[in-house]
């Protein structure tokens, strides 16, 4: 089953785009779009009522008549909230509803893939489509890079270490090498650090794939990684820890 999403926002633009980056990915199925906020929250109690409750809620917040606030408080039900708005100031508002993501206007597909992103990270059990290619990886965690026009899905798992390139990165996996456009200081914030440690300027490492460690460098796939002065500190607190 794919995770089930619903679209709410007053302009038909803003809907228009989501409904377009939801229809990019498998894992993603879109049972409900509007630009209405009573239709929508009559449309999200007659889900619920049915038995099929929506998974993610893109919602808008500054909205005639209703905000997003007001849909979520009598909802009855909590689905996981993703808040779309071109309000900056209302970021704090919105952590009174635990949300999962506060994004801003315009979205990027890369900024909704992050979002997607953390729908796995905070929910584990969340389904992932029956068509996915590998169904021996359902349910592991991934992350969409950018490999030239396309959004390349890797798991996590597959990754062996990370090189930087200056504004992009090259990614050392499992089944071969891809270049995105990234910085590696980027990644070191979103890659989780139980799983992944930088250990050089240049160079972030999968713990799971660490074949040995010496004072001056890491050996994955038989490949000698060096150990940078300034994070050798963080390592050895890494690897104890582990």
């Amino acid at each position: 089953m794919a995770i089930r999403c619903f679209v709410l926002d007053d302009e038909p633009l803003a809907t228009d785009l989501l409904k377009d980056y939801i229809g990019r990915l498998p894992d993603l199925e879109l049972v409900g779009l509007s630009n209405s906020p009573t239709q929508a929250f009559r449309l999200l109690q007659q889900t619920s009522a049915a038995g099929a409750p929506v998974d993610v809620l893109f919602l808008d917040i500054q909205m005639p008549r209703l905000t997003g606030f007001d849909i979520l408080r009598p909802l009855g039900y909590r689905p996981k909230v993703i808040f779309t708005t071109a309000f900056r100031e209302y970021a704090l508002d919105s952590y009174e509803f635990d949300v999962l993501d506060f994004l801003v206007k315009p979205i990027s597909f890369e900024r909704f893939l992050q979002s997607v992103g953390k729908i796995y990270r905070f929910s584990p059990t969340m389904p992932i489509s029956d068509d996915s290619p590998e169904p021996t990886k359902i349910g592991k965690d991934y992350q969409y890079f950018k490999v030239d026009k396309e959004m390349v899905k890797l798991f996590l798992e597959d990754i062996l270490w990370i090189e930087s390139l200056k504004d992009y990165v090259r990614i050392h996996t499992v089944s071969g090498t891809l270049v995105s456009y990234l910085r590696i200081s980027y990644l070191e914030e979103k890659l989780p650090p139980d799983r992944f440690v930088r250990i050089h300027k240049s160079f972030i490492v999968a713990l799971d794939h660490i074949q040995a460690v010496s004072a001056t460098y890491i050996r994955i796939n038989n490949e000698e990684i060096p150990i940078g002065r300034i994070y050798k500190a963080k390592l050895e607190e890494v690897l104890q820890r582990d």
